[in-house]
């Protein structure tokens, strides 16, 4: 018996080089700051950037207070072009793993991203997951496109 799943695809163009979009992707901080979607605050527990490495990150519902985990392991980095990694959450409601790979290429205005998801549990609406990426990606968004001058 094989359990049902979801898949959502998102294209974006941003106004951003690419090497600033990757390190939003991989970087810490940044990665806190721009995946969580609208009403979420984001924490990552702990971070490895290499093939094999990954994250721990925890999403808190800023109104509720109530917090969901998940775990991504990189199976393929390339760096400013592809990121391929696989994500688990640690509810067991919400089985199985996804498979996220993300493809930049640089453009004479910016980066095109291209991001697919797969294998998203039944239990959670592709609808809702596609609108969770479309906030994130909004937030990316206002990360990565700003050159803001340093003063010293």
């Amino acid at each position: 018996m094989s359990i049902e799943t979801g898949a959502v695809r998102l294209h974006r163009v941003l106004r951003a080089p690419v090497e600033r979009v990757y390190k939003a992707f991989t970087g810490k901080s940044a990665l806190e700051r721009w995946l969580p979607p609208y009403g979420f605050t984001g924490t990552i527990h702990e971070i490895d950037v290499c093939v094999g490495g990954g994250y721990r990150m925890s999403f808190t519902n800023f109104g509720t207070g109530s917090t969901h985990s998940f775990k991504v392991e990189y199976v393929e980095l390339v760096p400013n072009e592809r990121i391929l990694h696989t994500d688990r959450f640690e509810d067991e409601n919400l089985p199985g793993e996804m498979v996220v790979s993300i493809d930049l290429k640089t453009l004479f205005c910016g980066t095109d991203i291209s991001i697919l998801q797969e294998g998203i549990p039944s239990v959670i609406p592709v609808e809702m997951c596609y609108l969770g990426w479309q906030e994130s990606l909004e937030q990316l968004a206002r990360l990565v496109e700003l050159d803001i001058p340093d003063n010293g």
